[in-house]
């Protein structure tokens, strides 16, 4: 591949009106917040175009982090108790913007404001919330404790200890054995001087289980303090600009008053009381009020989606590569059929998780605004956050490697950055919760709600009634609610793909019959003389496979309704566009199950790749527009191939 000319240019120039039309659209409650830092974009640290040294790059965050504390953002997702505002829709917003930039410093400010603020404002108590000032400019650098070496998603068996001792009135929190180790820790290995750190809570000598506990692990001079050992996980395959460290605790001391006590806490006589009896309930709800990191990790991986896809389809728009017969002008890479089908249905996906986090980042604010606990409400947030955050880190990981890929040798370049976002994003699969796991807690907590809801009525028979209610709602909610009985009663395969109501059908039946096969396997887990596990891990596939289609029909569903509050006609119409190629692509990727399961004609399915392909057609016009539509500031994007010098 030769160096790209930089005197071409796109015969199909982006539209700066319907551009922004589309950001309109697409702003979401807490669009406010994204056009604030689209305009701070010029005054923002410049992400590093050149690959620095794992102490440079961390000089470079720390840095960058006193410029987000200046914007105002991190008290947005502060009770006003604490010294913030309580709009904590608007602080996920935020960090979501500052994706687009550098995700080791959109990950440091997550770990310090998101997780270790997030956990001192939602476990803590009132005499905690003198620490709010301190953790919202960034003067009390925290970081957040919990991973092990010896346990990572099994939150409820970490080993690590924190003992009361009467005598003193004093947690003792101890490392018994190196698998307590904490592991993997951002903020750890240099700047934090506090941790949240998850201990197994023991008072009189009996567990009350996991607990969170404030620990000081460096003085005010940056030195450890006695009985912590600090770690530094040294290089990483990206992130370079995180301090991730380790720490472990030789009979650390402190105040009883620093255990997070809002919902298990030691008294002034030395006695636990919690408000929920329950243990197992304790601590998943514990667990649950810090489901704000995940929705960011989601937000985070989105927008590095989206990064990597406007750099990429602008690349495609000026790279030309062969001529075409008959003609002596070089074809540009995106006029190929092969490098449409790389990158607009990916633009169109990118879209429809726009609208996805949308809601999901509404749910939370919600939820977490509400005076008293919603428990029904907590646990649909936290299964639609386990879910978004799974299939948007997948589409993230899979997306920058195509983009990767789709600009050739240039795409391998620092200065280019796709190699960059590729290995930053690397790692978000696998935290803030593995995505097998969370696609196996997505399942399970969809078949939990079913026997919720309908009780003794026979597995099977609640599955379908289940399905058929969910199908409904998708209905209801968008504008082909006139169409309902249809949607009961006709399921034709006469319907053309870009129907919605035959969208909406299809993404239904695939989850309906999945759940309702998933239902009947597990039902023989507790007969008697039945081996539960054996059974529950012969399914574990299916339940991953369900998950998803259930995360799939959601995005669906998000992307129809927000369609309905795009007030520009010509975005709208995009929109709708983009959707069908979000939709088809979707349904295409699984034409082997619709097939299998006589969903599917052969011709139908010929006709599905044919209708997708006519759609990637129909939008190549449009995609330098499109991507601009997703309002990322320029002073973020700049690459060397793009003619912006690299710094």
């Amino acid at each position: 591949m030769t160096e790209p000319d930089a005197a071409v240019t796109s015969d199909h120039p982006a539209d700066p009106r319907l551009a922004q039309a589309l950001i309109d659209a697409t702003a979401g409650r807490f669009g406010n917040t994204r056009s604030k830092l689209r305009a701070l974009g010029d005054e923002a640290p410049r992400p590093p175009r050149t690959a620095l040294g794992v102490e440079a790059y961390r000089d470079w965050t720390d840095e960058a982090m006193q410029w987000v504390a200046g914007t105002g953002v991190p008290a947005l997702g502060f009770p006003p108790e604490m010294g913030g505002t309580g709009d904590y829709g608007a602080a996920v917003t935020g960090f979501e913007m500052l994706g687009h930039g550098d995700l080791s410093l959109t990950v440091k400010a997550g770990v310090h404001w998101g997780l270790f603020g997030g956990a001192v404002a939602n476990l803590g108590t009132e005499r905690h919330h003198h620490l709010g000032r301190a953790i919202i400019d960034g003067s009390l650098p925290g970081c957040f404790a919990m991973t092990e070496t010896g346990h990572g998603s099994d939150v409820q068996s970490l080993l690590t200890t924190a003992t009361y001792d009467p005598a003193t009135d004093e947690l003792v929190v101890h490392s018994p054995s190196p698998a307590a180790r904490k592991d993997y820790i951002g903020g750890a290995a240099r700047s934090a001087r506090m941790a949240a750190v998850f201990a197994q809570l023991v008072v009189d000598g009996e567990s009350e289980g996991v607990h969170c506990v404030l620990v000081p692990i460096r003085d005010e001079n940056g030195e450890p303090m006695p009985g912590v050992t600090i770690g530094d996980c040294g290089a990483k395959g990206g992130l370079t600009g995180v301090d991730n460290g380790r720490l472990m605790f030789d009979e650390v001391r402190v105040p009883r008053t620093n255990l997070l006590g809002r919902y298990g806490d030691i008294d002034d006589q030395g006695r636990y009381h919690s408000p929920i009896e329950s243990r197992g309930r304790r601590f998943f709800t514990m667990l649950g009020t810090l489901v704000r990191g995940r929705i960011s990790v989601a937000g985070g991986a989105n927008a590095a989606s989206r990064s990597a896809l406007e750099i990429a389809t602008k690349y495609a728009e000026q790279r030309t590569q062969f001529t075409a017969p008959g003609t002596d002008t070089e074809v540009a890479l995106l006029d190929y059929r092969t490098h449409q089908r790389k990158l607009l249905p990916r633009i169109a996906t990118a879209y429809a998780l726009i609208f996805a986090q949308n809601d999901l980042v509404s749910m939370m604010h919600d939820v977490q605004s509400a005076t008293g606990l919603d428990e029904a409400a907590q646990r649909e947030l936290e299964t639609m956050a386990a879910g978004i955050k799974a299939y948007a880190t997948d589409f993230a990981t899979e997306t920058i490697q195509v983009c990767r890929e789709a600009c050739g040798g240039a795409g391998y370049l620092t200065a280019n950055r796709l190699v960059v976002l590729r290995a930053d994003t690397d790692v978000f699969t696998t935290f803030e919760g593995d995505n097998t796991v969370l696609l196996q807690l997505v399942a399970k907590s969809l078949l939990t709600n079913f026997q919720r809801s309908f009780g003794a009525m026979d597995t099977i028979e609640m599955v379908r009634f289940g399905s058929r209610t969910v199908a409904d709602q998708v209905v209801e909610r968008t504008s082909v609610r006139g169409l309902v009985q249809r949607f009961r009663d006709v399921w034709s395969d006469a319907l053309p793909f870009t129907d919605r109501l035959e969208q909406v059908r299809l993404f239904t039946d695939r989850e309906t019959h999945m759940l309702e096969g998933l239902a009947r396997r597990l039902r023989r887990a507790g007969d008697p003389g039945e081996d539960a596990f054996a059974i529950a891990n012969s399914a574990q596939d299916h339940l991953v496979a369900t998950a998803v289609a259930h995360v799939e029909r959601n995005v669906l569903e998000s992307f129809i309704a927000g369609i309905e509050g795009a007030a520009d006609a010509d975005a709208r119409h995009l929109l709708e566009r983009l959707c069908d190629l979000f939709a088809l692509s979707t349904l295409e990727k699984h034409r082997a199950w619709y097939l299998e399961h006589d969903r599917l004609t052969p011709d139908r399915s010929k006709a599905l790749t044919a209708t997708v392909n006519q759609l990637c057609a129909e939008l190549r016009p449009q995609a330098r527009t499109l991507v601009e539509g997703f309002g990322i500031p320029n002073r973020w994007l700049a690459t060397e191939m793009m003619g912006a010098e690299a710094v």
